[in-house]
């Protein structure tokens, strides 16, 4: 497996060099730049130490998050890390309300 193809149809963090932190399905890969679907931007988090917890266990405090509604597809042009989430970080992710104005 080429490693672009890596995490492909996952669940995934994406970390961003400029544009941030976003959660979402990986639906393709080249180089810096990915596809996410279903996605929302993790905009601030609490209860979590790191990415990698956030990808592992969720947040521990949802009420304390800001994460943004989703959008059903985006291109990031600057993906630095890329952390495929647990089922569990996924059911916490999905259950945190929608941040907005």
């Amino acid at each position: 497996m080429a490693i672009k193809d890596k995490f492909i149809g996952q669940r995934v963090i994406a970390r961003g060099n400029c544009s941030g932190v976003f959660y979402g399905t990986l639906t393709a890969r080249e180089g810096k730049e990915c596809v996410l679907t279903n996605a929302r931007n993790i905009w601030r988090w609490e209860g979590a130490a790191t990415l990698l917890q956030l990808s592992s266990e969720g947040v521990k405090k949802p009420e304390g998050c800001q994460f943004t509604m989703y959008v059903d597809e985006m291109v990031l042009t600057d993906v630095i890390e890329l952390l495929p989430c647990t089922a569990e970080a996924i059911a916490n992710i999905e259950a945190v309300e929608a941040w907005k104005a």
